[in-house]
């Protein structure tokens, strides 16, 4: 639950002609590169690379094949029949080429757009939304696909006819109503039985938390992570049991291979901390216990000063509408020393912030420990990073770890830079902010603006607070509301402290509009231009568009007796307007308390209130609106990229050096992996 996702109300799609990143980008390289369905492939680089070692080069290939290597587990770990899909794409992918130009162009360029989100998502469900999508391709035109290729390159199971294949196939992915929904988090619905991912086979959310209740000690200080890394099925006894995600267990071929390339990580090691932590997730993967995962997290904040870092494992819990399971992804990157300067000013006064938060003092930590707080320049992202990223991690999740020891909170710094370059020019600020003002201060601190907000959310918010004795984690007691509710208490201290005096002292906010360009954004984010990622009809689920919804309608309600926040109509344009910035902070505070007073006691009722009655239902005459005009601005409202290649130079069958290459075509880099990293069979 620690990860900031690149969202409009963040910056990508509002930061206006003059919010570009500080390092110059060579005008021959082109950040953007297609654009298909509602999706935009951007590409970023790696600068400083070429400064590095060449042992550190090194591990730092060794590391991204490891990532590489568990990109099939991610596919299986959303949906049971993706990885068949997925190959069965892969292979009529060339033949569907050859009809591009024919009679049959407009259905082979239709099949291509499916195909291409599918990669896109790790799925066949969208990669926000988890809402199917299906082709807009005719049945009839790919199935004719799928029989005029080789019977034996297609996925068939044993015995499997190609036209039994095709028929088990076809509804899978042209029925909008077969597993229609990767992570549903409807109130009042079974969320396991109504979710397509494939985290729980044959087991009802009641049984699910049963299961754990009974297993959890809420008195353990430090617990495990419950179910991080297993599937829970039911089994021929009709009792219920994990099957574990290691070497020897399920995902065993993609996890054999990470083992394989981690290791050769560790044997080029930076130094001791840096190789007993590798050691450490060597040790997890090979065996599967989660007191190892525990304790290779341990080892990994230890690990402060080694300039490259990675995220490897099954982490985030997004994908599970209990927040139990993860899934796999990897982010492989190097400091990027310059930058961290701004992020490690705010990581240094964490126990200042800590004391002087609105929250009660019973939440407050009285000895905020061990935040490591930096820019990163990625080198490689993969898993449920990929293509689609974060712009933000803190890490690790267990709260008695960060408690105890500390975390690491990164800003992506070099993926922060391409959204930028991207977005400088889309037309979405002057469409949708308020007046000539706010355009101006948008266009002088937003980017600034979004990165402090950031910095603030992963150092300062996810590492802030406590939880009181004996109340357990919040996936026990505030269930499928905890994500929601945690990214929005983050938001809520970077929200209430971007306009505070201390950060214009640690010299990071040049001026009090820096604060207000921020909250304007985040405003028109949470209750106007984030719609642009909903179907008509649609409420909101994705735990980050529900805490930014949240917060900002509750705020809108909250201030309306002293006209703090007011949406005004002109021209039949609805626009969002602060008249009063000082007494907004003053209702983020409010909110924070309130926030941290549920995550602390666990109060579930509470918690629900919030994001059912703030963060879910839609103004769908607004969301029409909304929608007609961004339609007019000829923008995709997600973007995710094209990995970089690292390329080993050999010599006597040793690495001297390792190249960075950036491929633009992002079918072949798919196609490339596919036939690459293909380490898992179909079913799992």
């Amino acid at each position: 639950m620690k990860r900031t996702v690149y969202s409009l109300a963040l910056a990508a799609l509002l930061a206006g002609p003059a919010a570009h990143a500080q390092t110059p980008t060579p005008a021959k390289f082109q950040v953007a590169t297609e654009q298909f369905a509602d999706l935009r492939m951007l590409r970023y680089q790696v600068p400083g690379f070429e400064k590095l070692s060449a042992r550190q080069k090194e591990m730092l290939y060794y590391l991204s094949e490891a990532a590489l290597s568990g990109r099939d587990i991610v596919y299986d770990q959303n949906y049971k029949h993706n990885l068949r899909v997925r190959r069965t794409l892969e292979t009529i992918w060339a033949a569907n080429q050859q009809n591009l130009k024919g009679a049959q162009a407009t259905e082979a360029e239709k099949l291509n757009v499916y195909a291409k989100r599918v990669w896109f998502s790790n799925g066949i469900h969208h990669h926000y939304s988890t809402r199917k999508f299906v082709p807009e391709c005719s049945k009839a035109y790919f199935t004719k696909l799928v029989k005029g290729v080789d019977a034996k390159t297609l996925p068939l199971e044993k015995g499997e006819t190609v036209d039994k294949f095709v028929a088990f196939l076809t509804p899978i992915i042209f029925d909008p109503n077969v597993a229609a929904k990767q992570v549903n988090q409807v109130a009042g619905q079974d969320l396991l039985t109504t979710s397509a991912n494939n985290f729980y086979e044959g087991v009802t959310q009641a049984e699910a938390e049963a299961f754990y209740a009974k297993m959890i000690d809420k008195k353990d200080p430090r617990p495990i992570s419950y179910g991080l890394n297993s599937k829970l099925i039911k089994n021929k006894s009709g009792q219920l049991e994990e099957r574990t995600w290691s070497a020897q267990g399920m995902y065993a071929p993609a996890i054999k291979r990470i083992v394989y390339w981690l290791q050769k990580a560790a044997d080029v090691a930076e130094n001791a901390e840096q190789k007993d932590a590798l050691t450490k997730l060597i040790s997890y993967y090979q065996t599967g216990s989660l007191k190892t995962w525990d304790d290779y997290n341990i080892a990994w904040v230890k690990d402060t000063k080694s300039a490259i870092d990675v995220v490897n494992g099954f982490i985030e819990v997004y994908g599970d509408p209990l927040g139990y399971r993860a899934t796999y992804e990897s982010v492989v990157s190097f400091r990027d020393e310059e930058a961290t300067k701004r992020i490690k000013a705010i990581g240094d006064q964490a126990q200042w912030f800590e004391d002087h938060s609105p929250i009660m003092d019973q939440h407050k930590k009285k000895n905020v420990v061990g935040i490591t707080a930096k820019v990163i320049t990625v080198v490689m992202e993969a898993g449920d990073s990929a293509p689609s990223t974060p712009i933000g991690i803190n890490l690790p999740n267990a709260t008695w770890i960060r408690k105890e020891y500390g975390s690491k909170s990164v800003n992506l710094g070099n993926i922060v830079e391409a959204y930028d370059l991207a977005s400088a020019s889309s037309g979405s600020l002057t469409e949708f902010a308020y007046d000539a003002a706010e355009v101006a201060r948008a266009r002088q601190y937003g980017a600034l603006a979004g990165k402090l907000h950031t910095d603030m959310h992963e150092v300062i918010g996810h590492a802030s607070g406590q939880i009181n004795a004996g109340v357990g984690t919040t996936k026990e007691t505030l269930k499928s509301y905890a994500s929601a509710l945690e990214e929005g208490r983050a938001d809520l201290v970077a929200l209430y402290y971007l306009p505070d005096m201390k950060l214009q002292e640690l010299g990071v906010a040049p001026s009090p509009d820096v604060a207000k360009a921020e909250y304007d954004s985040y405003l028109r984010g949470g209750l106007i231009t984030q719609l642009t990622r909903l179907q008509p009809g649609e409420t909101v689920e994705e735990a980050h568009m529900r805490n930014r919804q949240m917060i900002s309608k509750w705020v809108l309600e909250k201030g309306k007796a002293d006209n703090v926040v007011e949406l005004v109509k002109r021209d039949g344009k609805t626009y969002v307007h602060i008249n009063d910035y000082t007494k907004l902070r003053g209702l983020f505070g409010q909110l924070l308390r309130e926030l941290q007073r549920i995550t602390s006691e666990g109060d579930y009722a509470a918690g629900k209130n919030l994001i059912e009655t703030y963060g879910v239902q839609v103004d769908q005459d607004l969301h029409k609106e909304v929608l007609a005009r961004y339609q007019k601005l000829h923008i995709a409202p997600y973007q995710g990229f094209i990995q970089p290649k690292l390329v080993p130079v050999m010599s006597g069958g040793k690495i001297t050096d390792v190249k960075v290459e950036y491929p633009t075509n992002f079918a072949q880099q798919m196609l490339d992996y596919g036939k690459k990293y293909s380490l898992l069979p179909d079913y799992n």
